[in-house]
């Protein structure tokens, strides 16, 4: 009986002890996110032979920042963030743009180079995800 009692009494601290613990991992992990405003509005060309049309894509961008205290440098940094976004999207097929997978690629090359300018321009990648809250494309 004792030992019983024991063993629950163990297992009772150190359940407490992991739960603490991942509380304090929680409560670190605190997230910012950051618009890129306006929308992102640029062109494409179809690759289709027979008949080369312009196409465009509108895509809300949300940066999720590894913490709030990057938030200052993302704002200040959100002009050439927004360039090197519309120049990766310039530089995609149709095909690309408009698939699913595609789209997939495309906010993970987004996700790479936006870090690497972070890197070069502030020491930090700080950004965590990049994510595409509206992606709407036509084809002419």
């Amino acid at each position: 009986m004792k030992k019983s009692l024991l063993i629950v009494a163990s297992l009772l601290i150190l359940m407490g002890y992991q739960s603490s613990t991942f509380a304090q991992e929680q409560a670190r992990k605190t997230y910012a996110y950051f618009s890129l405003e306006p929308d992102i509005v640029t062109n494409f060309i179809s690759t289709n032979t027979s008949s080369r049309k312009l196409g465009f894509v509108r895509v809300s961008v949300e940066l999720m920042l590894n913490d709030p205290e990057y938030l200052e440098a993302a704002e200040h940094h959100s002009p050439l963030l927004k360039a090197a976004v519309i120049e990766i999207f310039g530089r995609q097929s149709a095909e690309k743009v408009t698939a699913l997978t595609g789209r997939e690629d495309i906010r993970l090359t987004c996700l790479e180079k936006l870090r690497e300018l972070m890197l070069k321009e502030t020491g930090s990648e700080m950004i965590n995800q990049v994510i595409f809250t509206k992606y709407i494309h036509h084809q002419g």
